[in-house]
């Protein structure tokens, strides 16, 4: 039977998924109950992270923060750290040898939000999905089923890009309030524009821009859906989230509303149905 203060940590970890990254928690209530704990915990940690500019806006108090987090992850023994989230996953990791280097990459990868420097180009762009949002799936699959992950990284790559391109998208409106620019700059320079032109003007220079990365975004979405149905039901809620992403990247093509100045929404409903059909049938031609 699971200690009392396991129990409150969990639901304090759930809570907070659940208020930071709503379509990954509805995700994970689809895992197995004994793998769902170390979903939610991956997750909170990955809210957490994702979110330190939001809280610290400065950037060199920022990076003290995610070195914190490096220290705790890195660090041996089980002592808690009066951090719900940091045990959940400090657990996680211990149960299910997680590799620690893949967090390391990920709290590295994340400095770059902390600052307004240009992403230098498409490549670049693809490295930091590819240590944050594919990472973040391949080690949810490999607390599903370890022996069946390590043949899908390829697969979480092709899936994170394509998560975390129609993410920065959907956070569009909010970076160039900031003055930052996740579009690679080689992908601003075909489009006619710069990343400050970009930030401040917008125009259809701008809008070329969010148009190849809708394009880039489909191109790695449309190589994990190709995929697909070869992904074994153990692994499914790992990439359940991508459920999700074909709809928003219509959305933001249909609506009549530039990603540049409106955030595409899903209604609750259209989300929930989703995140069903694939839960049960997984990524099955129709």
């Amino acid at each position: 039977m699971a200690a009392a203060s396991d129990i409150v940590t969990g639901d304090i970890v759930m809570d907070a998924v659940r208020a930071a990254d709503h379509n990954r928690y509805l995700s994970a209530l689809y895992a197995p109950a004994d793998k769902r704990d170390a979903l939610l915990a991956l997750y909170a940690f990955n809210a957490e992270i994702a979110s330190v500019r939001d809280r610290i806006h400065e950037p060199l108090p920022g990076e003290v923060r995610l070195q914190w987090w490096r220290d705790v992850i890195m660090a041996d023994g089980d002592a808690e750290t009066g951090h719900p989230t940091a045990d959940a996953l400090r657990a996680t990791i211990a149960a299910h040898h997680l590799p620690k280097a893949a967090f390391d990459n990920m709290l590295e990868a994340r400095i770059f939000d902390l600052y307004d420097d240009p992403m230098p180009s498409r490549t670049d762009l693809e490295g930091y999905c590819g240590e944050t949002a594919a990472a973040l799936i391949q080690l949810a699959a490999m607390a599903l089923d370890p022996v069946a992950a390590s043949g899908f990284a390829e697969l979480a790559g092709r899936a994170g890009c394509a998560q975390a391109i129609a993410g920065l998208l959907l956070l569009l409106p909010l970076h160039r309030r900031r003055g930052q620019c996740y579009v690679p700059t080689d992908i601003l320079a075909a489009a006619g524009t710069t990343p400050e032109e970009f930030v401040k003007d917008g125009g259809a220079a701008a809008e070329r821009a969010v148009a190849a990365m809708i394009a880039l975004a489909r191109e790695h979405l449309n190589a994990f859906e190709k995929g697909a149905p070869t992904l074994p039901v153990a692994l499914r809620p790992a990439f359940l989230p991508l459920a999700l992403t074909r709809a928003y990247l219509d959305k933001m093509e249909k609506t009549g509303r530039s990603p540049l100045t409106a955030t595409a929404t899903l209604s609750t409903l259209r989300r929930h149905w989703l995140l069903l059909r694939h839960a049960m049938r997984g990524w099955a031609p129709l």
